[in-house]
């Protein structure tokens, strides 16, 4: 990812140590939101404000700043393929077993309700009953329950490999026009 920084704070390097070394330019200086500089040489005054004790009990006011906002502009150029593979195959999982549930809560709503029962008595009203139809044993927990864990497996894998085709496209894509830029702010 590219960075650019339009703030002009100085920036720490890594020498091969790991140890953060301080660079050409002046040490960093801890700023608070209004833009007032603080270092670790010189600690700040203390002041009287918002009690004014020290000064015959006057009241001192800060002088009201507005925050300096930061503003970076990032490229995002390249997706790592085993990266996007990992993350959707779990996300797929975790959907698969949402799915599993949820379908095994609707099924449990309808069989209490009667839902099942009520179908098969409608099919042997009309005539239409050939030899003891019966919903409730075509749509069983358990069957209900395999056919849709068959078929969260199989979109686990489906959903990983679309996944992983997409972030190869994007990458090649992005080589071309150089991915998506994006400028985040500090509010």
């Amino acid at each position: 990812m590219n960075e650019n920084v339009d703030d002009n704070e100085p920036r720490q390097a890594k020498n091969s140590g790991g140890d953060a070394a301080q660079s050409d330019r002046s040490p960093r200086v801890a700023r608070s939101v209004f833009g007032e500089s603080q270092s670790a040489a010189a600690p700040a005054k203390s002041s009287s404000w918002p009690l004014g004790n020290g000064d015959g009990g006057a009241v001192k006011r800060p002088h009201p700043r507005t925050p300096r906002a930061r503003r970076m502009s990032l490229s995002l150029t390249r997706l790592d393929a085993w990266s996007v593979a990992k993350v959707t195959f779990l996300l797929s999982v975790a959907g698969g077993i949402i799915q599993i549930v949820a379908v095994a809560l609707i099924w449990a709503l309808l069989n209490v309700v009667g839902v099942f029962d009520q179908v098969t008595q409608i099919v042997s009203s009309t005539g239409l009953d050939t030899g003891g139809f019966n919903l409730a044993s075509i749509f069983s927990l358990g069957t209900v329950l395999s056919a849709v864990t068959i078929l969260s497996i199989v979109e686990v894998v489906v959903a990983t490999l679309f996944a992983v085709i997409i972030a190869a496209l994007y990458n090649v894509v992005s080589q071309l026009v150089g991915g998506v830029h994006v400028t985040l702010g500090d509010d």
